[in-house]
């Protein structure tokens, strides 16, 4: 399917998402922030449209976006017609926070007319925490991929009843093994493309260990085909740890950087963490594919050399510096950043 210029599922990569923290309302910094996303490789960006105001300054948004946007609407459905009305490439519905199904059928109708996507949301919240007395505690006492997956087939049938595939599913908790069970569950059962994530992960300290655990299996399985690892704090960082997490699995080719440190012990005789993230700072701007390896001894040192483009094994006041497996010298401890820029430069460039 297309999203925008977008396509998601079948034989196309896996897309990176992330969402602006900005109010939408706010043209100018939610703007500013989908130029940054999209410069860090989101593919795909959300906005929040609760209100009026929001739907009201989504299309100058659109307009200035070098990437498709995604409206996120939850409880007035006028909003997602606004939306669509605004230029949305796609809109992030959960039904269960939309009881009318007729006013379901509109939207659906809307986006159908314009040619725009929707993604049907299932969190563990909208499962549970809206159900009441005896209703809500039968509900707890099952396992809750099930029941996700149970709603979401409830979901789909005002969709399938419209005739209406232009569809991308996900189901997220906040537990990363949940979302591992539910997602291979929606795999099984349907055909549309799954959006993974994590919901509610935390800080970046808990956040990214928490959604590689989830996505990281599941894209290993082949399920998934867009993904947004989300947590508190700038999302920037967000679209980062993505990227690296595909690249990783070896689903995306590698752009940029590709810096192997060693983990470091009582053999060390360099700081190998400061001098790993000198090197990182120095070679950001690089976007060529390229592995660069900063160990701290001769133990593990050689091997790593072997398989990088540009490696530096220190040692007591020195390093040996290799490109591509061949010692070429040895340098002071000084000169070590300028010596591996200068060689990955002279292999890039």
């Amino acid at each position: 399917m297309r999203v925008g210029g977008v396509t998601v599922g079948g034989a196309a990569p896996v897309i990176v998402q992330s969402m602006t923290n900005t109010t939408t309302a706010d043209a100018a910094a939610t703007i500013e922030q989908v130029g940054r996303l999209a410069e860090a490789g989101a593919e795909l960006v959300r906005v929040a449209v609760p209100t009026r105001q929001d739907t009201a300054a989504l299309s100058r948004v659109v307009a200035a976006a070098a990437v498709p946007i995604v409206a996120d609407v939850h409880y007035h459905f006028d909003r997602a017609l606004e939306a669509i009305d605004a230029g949305a490439a796609k809109i992030r519905l959960n039904p269960g926070n939309l009881r009318d199904r007729d006013q379901v059928r509109q939207v659906i109708a809307a986006a159908a007319d314009a040619g725009v996507a929707i993604r049907v949301g299932v969190n563990e919240g909208s499962v549970v925490e809206r159900r009441e007395g005896e209703q809500r505690r039968a509900d707890l006492s099952r396992p809750l991929d099930l029941l996700m997956v149970e709603k979401m087939a409830e979901y789909l049938e005002v969709f399938e009843e419209a005739g209406f595939a232009d569809l991308v599913l996900s189901a997220k908790s906040h537990d990363a093994y949940t979302t591992v069970a539910v997602n291979r569950l929606l795999a099984e059962r349907w055909d549309y493309p799954l959006h993974l994530g994590v919901t509610h992960a935390g800080t970046p300290e808990t956040g990214a260990i928490r959604s590689a655990a989830a996505l990281g299996a599941l894209l290993a399985e082949g399920i998934g085909d867009t993904i947004r690892i989300s947590y508190a704090g700038d999302p920037v960082a967000e679209v980062a740890a993505a990227r690296e997490l595909l690249w990783s699995l070896r689903l995306r080719r590698r752009e940029g950087l590709d810096l192997i440190a060693c983990p470091t012990c009582g053999r060390a005789e360099m700081d190998v963490a400061a001098l790993a993230e000198k090197v990182r700072e120095a070679l950001a701007d690089v976007k060529a594919p390229i592995t660069v390896a900063v160990m701290g001894c001769v133990v593990n040192g050689p091997g790593e050399a072997e398989g990088a483009d540009v490696a530096v094994c220190a040692g007591k006041g020195k390093a040996v510096l290799y490109r591509r497996g061949e010692r070429v010298g040895t340098v002071a401890a000084a000169e070590i950043v300028a010596a591996v820029v200068a060689e990955v430069r002279g292999l890039v460039e």
